[in-house]
């Protein structure tokens, strides 16, 4: 039976070990971190984060005990990063849980686990798996070793590659930059990237060097198509203690970027072939993964692994009041992760991206048949009435960069 979220007990977090969010890169408007700060921070957990300056969002919740100033751009050397964090968890003075936002944070935390032990808590994984999941290519490879359905690829090492590729391939198709790290020091697109012709693509090949780094993968008509997100945590055994499905209505860029409307949505099948999945990889921690239902042959077809936190991640939480954040601190603190449903029909909406989505998405031909009529509760990702400052400085930070932006990235990923 359900217990109402009114009725469940308060989750015993243990208070005496804080968290940390760690990012690199420069992305100071990210909802996903404010939305950890507050996860943890309403149970009383002491929540600290890499910020790129004191006025971010994130650096003025009410949640948060301390930012730390420290803007990088992923193209420094790893031991410049380790010493940061290191310093950066001298200062907290006890060991906190690490939470990563970006893929670079996550491959940085599990090449370098042995320098890191002690001064913080992490799940403890393979050290090469989250950057080969991470990477287009990895996860590619990884994909047909395990018989798990993914768009049809190919990696060009030169530009003969990609002219030889032209010739042959089916377009429309679809470029990614291949690896982490890289894609912050050579990017070769600005994101995924839909590719309508062969002289487009050669075009754009002029300009990506001697080894291109990306990936050109098979693209999925949107028309017959539906965007799926699975969000779970995993033990040192690659069980998890909790997983969610649910469906993406509206992303932004369109059909190609970060989740600005959703739907918790029960996938009994998805989140047993995710579950599969990782346990055949050996993997442990947080994972976001996108999968897009092809209707032409019925299969899930996995997109990207995120092997970390999930921008959108405060979609899911179960009925006893854990979400990936709250299980992952639970579990490194030897506490017992609760079991429960998830909240099914329950919403997620990111207000400075999901209008012009709205917008976009008008006469995209993309539908969601297994999205609820009506949501059975709403998140939003910036507005909490607990926690208003994140949600104005947003504002005072996007309105003329963030349109700006959010302009260069329609006309880079625009569908024509």
């Amino acid at each position: 039976m359900k217990r109402s979220a009114s009725s469940r007990a308060p989750l015993a977090a243990d208070r005496t070990v804080p968290g940390l969010i760690v990012k690199i890169g420069d992305y100071p408007l990210h909802h996903g971190g404010v939305g950890a700060i507050r996860s943890l921070g309403r149970l009383g957990v002491p929540m600290y984060a890499i910020t790129e300056d004191r006025y971010t969002p994130a650096a003025l919740s009410r949640y948060l005990h301390r930012a730390f100033s420290w803007p990088t751009t992923g193209t420094e050397e790893p031991a410049v990063l380790l010493d940061g964090l290191r310093r950066i968890g001298r200062s907290i003075g006890r060991p906190a849980v690490l939470i990563p936002t970006d893929e670079e944070a996550a491959v940085l935390i599990a090449e370098h686990q042995e320098e890191l032990e002690g001064h913080f808590l992490f799940p403890r994984t393979d050290p090469e798996l989250p950057r080969r999941l991470a990477s287009k290519q990895g996860l590619h490879e990884l994909c047909v070793e395990h018989g798990v359905p993914s768009p049809a690829a190919a990696f060009p090492q030169s530009y003969e590659d990609v002219e030889a590729f032209a010739a042959e391939a089916r377009f429309p198709v679809v470029a990614k930059n291949r690896e982490a790290f890289v894609r912050r020091k050579r990017p070769a697109v600005h994101g995924t990237t839909c590719i309508r012709t062969p002289d487009h693509l050669l075009g754009l090949a002029r300009g990506w060097g001697e080894r291109p780094g990306v990936i050109l993968q098979e693209y999925l008509p949107r028309e017959q198509a539906e965007d799926w997100i699975v969000h779970a945590y995993f033990d040192q055994d690659s069980t998890p203690l909790t997983m969610f499905t649910g469906v993406k209505v509206r992303s932004w860029p369109p059909h190609a970027g970060m989740t600005a409307h959703a739907y918790v949505v029960d996938n009994p099948d998805l989140a047993l072939l995710a579950a599969q999945f990782i346990k055949r990889i050996g993997f442990s921690g947080i994972i976001d993964l996108d999968l897009r239902f092809d209707r032409r042959d019925g299969q899930y077809k996995l997109l990207d692994f995120n092997p970390r936190m999930g921008a959108q991640f405060r979609l899911f939480e179960n009925e006893a009041g854990v979400d990936v954040v709250r299980a992952q601190h639970l579990h490194l603190t030897g506490r017992k992760v609760p079991e429960a449903e998830q909240r099914a029909g329950h919403r997620y909406v990111v207000e400075n991206i999901d209008l012009p989505a709205l917008l976009a998405y008008r006469h995209s031909g993309y539908t969601t048949p297994h999205a609820p009529a009506r949501a059975s509760g709403t998140e939003l990702a910036w507005l909490a009435a607990d926690d208003l400052k994140p949600f104005f400085t947003m504002l005072a930070r996007f309105v003329r960069p963030g349109v700006k932006h959010l302009y260069q990235m329609w006309r880079e990923h625009r569908r024509v």
